[in-house]
């Protein structure tokens, strides 16, 4: 008898036996100077890589609209970037260093640094606006974040944080919390961007939890607007349509007795 078997393709899996992968999508935000940001999505990405959500979006115009005494040549770190247009829309309006993070998932970190890449042109070089890409689970070790800064500010820690859609997660609010305090310079200008719509709108009670957690842990907590945008972003979702197209904007920053 022959020592080997020719098992032909029995063991190849038929064509078709696997659902094939959603190609990437694109999508465009187009900022208030006229510019547009071009980025790629992730094509079904279970981290949400796959859309260009409303609080990104109006997270980018806010930062925009307030860029020369918010954003030029600040120090910028966004927890939860997805495609990661808030962080481009800080370095071309001038941010000195913005570190655009997420989920440490390859793919998701790939895309980010594509959508990066791809927006290179529209960054001012004099003087420099330095963005960099990494992934970054929340609660976790920072330094490595704190590394991407210019060395004389490493231990001053970022001006801006830039938090869009991430508090609906309300498992990880001490997480967000712990990062905030590890990550956010001890100075009163300093501040986090926490922006978001309740796409859950029966859940908004546990997602506004996270605002009084970070007053007992050090922060001072307000809200700077409230805007109606034109859909729902999940057209069959259920719960209260307004709500659901409302996009909440807060400013957190030390409270006094923290400050340096």
């Amino acid at each position: 008898m022959a020592d080997d078997f020719d098992t032909g393709d029995i063991f190849k899996d038929p064509e078709g036996f696997y659902p094939p992968e959603k190609e990437p999508t694109y999508a465009e935000h187009r900022m208030l100077s006229g510019d547009v940001v071009r980025v790629r999505l992730v094509g079904s990405h279970p981290l949400y890589g796959n859309m260009l959500w409303n609080a990104g979006r109006i997270s980018s115009d806010y930062i925009e609209t307030h860029a020369p005494t918010l954003i030029t040549e600040k120090d910028v770190l966004e927890i939860g970037a997805a495609a990661g247009v808030p962080s481009i829309v800080s370095a071309i309006k001038g941010a000195r260093t913005v570190v655009m993070t997420d989920y440490p998932d390859p793919d998701l970190v790939n895309n980010m640094q594509q959508n990066a890449d791809a927006s290179a042109s529209l960054i001012p070089t004099d003087p420099p606006s330095s963005l960099y890409v990494t992934g970054y689970k929340w609660g976790s070790d920072v330094q490595p974040l704190l590394d991407y800064l210019p060395e004389q500010s490493r231990t001053k820690r970022f001006d801006v944080l830039i938090m869009a859609d991430v508090v609906y997660s309300h498992r990880e609010h001490g997480n967000l919390v712990k990062t905030m305090q590890e990550t956010m310079k001890r100075e009163r200008d300093a501040v986090a961007l926490v922006i978001f719509t309740p796409y859950e709108p029966w859940l908004l009670p546990r997602t506004e939890k996270f605002f009084p957690l970070a007053e007992e842990n050090g922060f001072t907590v307000t809200k700077v607007f409230e805007k109606l945008v034109d859909k729902v972003l999940f057209a069959d979702d259920p719960g209260d349509e307004r709500l659901r197209k409302t996009v909440f904007g807060y400013e957190i920053r030390w409270a006094d007795d923290q400050l340096q």
